[in-house]
């Protein structure tokens, strides 16, 4: 079985990886976000290390236990062969009404059937008020695909 878009990337089938994990990610299902890694896939996410689906979606539940009403958009940096490099910000709450804005790089590495194997994250975080958001639920039709917001 494959998981499609499959490597060597193009500018096309690149964004179209990018924006299938991002919509994934705003599901918060952790399962679902899981499904898209090789059975060994390895992470780095800030500085914690993450080997195989079992352990990527009890993470995932973790994080979404405590990041409240998480909300992401990726845009695609570059692409090579089975490699794409994405920057990425993310909105959400913590448990005492804390909102958050995370912004980040990810490098990602990709098997011939289309699987994450290999994720690294770098991720800064930076405390905003409610009414600094600017991610709200599904990103728009009309930015699917690449369009960005600045990275402010």
């Amino acid at each position: 079985m494959s998981r499609p878009p499959l490597p060597p990337f193009d500018a096309v089938s690149a964004a179209a990886k990018v924006q299938a994990a991002e919509d994934a990610w705003n599901t918060r299902d952790p399962e679902k976000v899981a499904a898209a890694y090789s059975a060994d896939s390895v992470w780095r996410n800030r500085d914690r290390f993450v080997t195989g689906r079992a352990e990527i979606a009890g993470f995932l539940r973790d994080k979404w236990d405590r990041e409240l009403e998480y909300a992401l958009r990726k845009d695609l940096w570059a692409f090579a062969g089975n490699r794409i490099a994405v920057r990425f910000q993310y909105e959400c709450r913590d448990v005492d009404g804390q909102w958050w804005r995370s912004y980040g790089n990810e490098l990602w590495e990709f098997d011939d059937e289309g699987y994450m194997r290999r994720r690294e994250a770098s991720i800064n975080d930076v405390p905003i008020d409610e009414a600094q958001r600017r991610i709200h639920g599904r990103r728009p039709d009309a930015e699917r695909g690449g369009a960005e917001q600045p990275l402010r």
